[in-house]
C-alpha cells in the first residue's frame, strides 16, 4: 500500500472515530406522550416538539383511560396531559400513573385556571400547570425543566394556588349540595336527594355562601364553576 492510500486510509478512520464519539456524546431525546381529545391540538403538539432536537413524541392519546394505559406501555419521561378528557379525568390519570410509578414527570396542558383545578391537578402529582396559550419555547422550556425534576407553574397561576390552600375548604357534602344546587334543584329536592332535612340543606347553603363569600345562589354557582369546584 502505497503511503498516500496510507494517509488516506488513517484519515478515513480518524473521521469514523469523531462521528462515532458525538454521536456517543449526544444526549437522549426526552419521549413525550401527548393526551387531549382534541385531534387538532395533539397533531400541533406533535409536530411543534417534533420541530426539537432534543425531543420525542413516543405516543398519542385521546382520553385519560388512553393515557393511563399507554403511559404503562411506552414509560414516557414526560407527559402533557388535558385535565378534562373523557373516560377518565386529568385528575384520575394522574393518579393512575403515579400509583405505577410515584416519580413520574407530567404537565396539566389545559384551558382551565381555576385554583380549584389547579389544586387537584398538583395535589395528585402533576409536576407542572400550563394553559394552553402558552408561548411555544416557554412550553418546551417547561418540558426540559420538569424532566430535570423541576416544578413548572407561572407565578399568577402559583398565586391561584396558594390563595386556594390558605382559603376556607367546602366539605364533601357542601360540594354535594352545590352541584344539586347548579341543577336547579329547591332545598326540599336537594335535601330529598343526598336523604338529609331542608333545615341541613339550609345550613349547608349559608355555609357555602360565607366560604366563597357570595351572595346568591347564581353567584355560588358562577363562582364554583369558574373555579373547578362544579363542572356544568
Amino acid at each position: 500500500m502505497t503511503s498516500k492510500k496510507k494517509a488516506a486510509l488513517k484519515s478515513v478512520k480518524s473521521a469514523a472515530k469523531k462521528a462515532a464519539k458525538v454521536e456517543g456524546s449526544k444526549k437522549p431525546r426526552i419521549k413525550v406522550l401527548i393526551a387531549d381529545d382534541h385531534s387538532v391540538v395533539r397533531e400541533g403538539l406533535v409536530s411543534l416538539i417534533g420541530r426539537k432536537a432534543d425531543m420525542t413524541v413516543v405516543a398519542e392519546a385521546g382520553n385519560g383511560r388512553e393515557a393511563a394505559d399507554l403511559w404503562k406501555q411506552h414509560r414516557p419521561d414526560v407527559t402533557l396531559l388535558d385535565l378534562r378528557m373523557p373516560e377518565l379525568d386529568g385528575v384520575g390519570a394522574i393518579k393512575e400513573i403515579r400509583a405505577s410509578d410515584e416519580n413520574a414527570r407530567i404537565i396539566v396542558l389545559t384551558t382551565f385556571d381555576g385554583d380549584e383545578d389547579i389544586y387537584r391537578a398538583i395535589q395528585a402529582g402533576a409536576k407542572g400547570y400550563l394553559l394552553k396559550d402558552v408561548p411555544r419555547e416557554a412550553l418546551m422550556d417547561c418540558i426540559r425543566r420538569v424532566h430535570a425534576g423541576e416544578t413548572c407553574v407561572p407565578v399568577h397561576l402559583a398565586a391561584k394556588l396558594a390563595e386556594r390552600v390558605s382559603g376556607e375548604t367546602l366539605s364533601g357534602r357542601e360540594i354535594d349540595v352545590l352541584k344539586l344546587m347548579a341543577q336547579g334543584k329547591s332545598n326540599k329536592e336537594i335535601g330529598s336527594a343526598l336523604f338529609i332535612s331542608e333545615g341541613t340543606v339550609k345550613s349547608h347553603v349559608k355555609a357555602i355562601f360565607a366560604k366563597m363569600n357570595v351572595i346568591s345562589r347564581t353567584e355560588a354557582v358562577a363562582s364554583a364553576t369558574r373555579r373547578g369546584l362544579i363542572q356544568l
